[in-house]
């Protein structure tokens, strides 16, 4: 995922995390934020639950290219957070995906309601 489309600063996950609305998912919580920014951003985070530090950056990479792959069917202005849930690293890529679209389609984030 490119740089411009990611949240990099602790402060933006902690605004995003406290002040926004979550959508549960059992492989995925997904947090929005409305942003002053015009563009679109998103972060992607794994706890200690999800497993060692190889299953949790793995977990953050599938949730990226997933992500990425949706990106052009985002509403801009918008802050999201993607918080990895453990059953995440046993899922292959169309599920994350799958998971992605469901949580962002009940947020109404999504501009082509007929995206696949």
């Amino acid at each position: 995922m490119q740089r411009r489309f990611r949240l990099t600063r602790s402060t933006d996950f902690k605004r995003v995390r406290r002040f926004g609305k979550s959508y549960a998912h059992p492989l995925v919580v997904l947090i929005v934020q409305p942003s002053e920014q015009p563009c679109l951003r998103v972060g992607v985070t794994a706890g200690r639950t999800v497993g060692c530090a190889v299953r949790r950056n793995r977990a953050k990479r599938l949730l990226r290219a997933a992500m990425q792959s949706l990106l052009p069917d985002l509403a801009p202005g918008t802050d999201i957070l993607l918080i990895a849930r453990l059953p995440l690293i046993h899922s292959t890529f169309d599920q994350t995906r799958a998971a992605l679209q469901t949580l962002l389609r009940r947020a109404g984030l999504l501009i082509s309601p007929d995206a696949t």
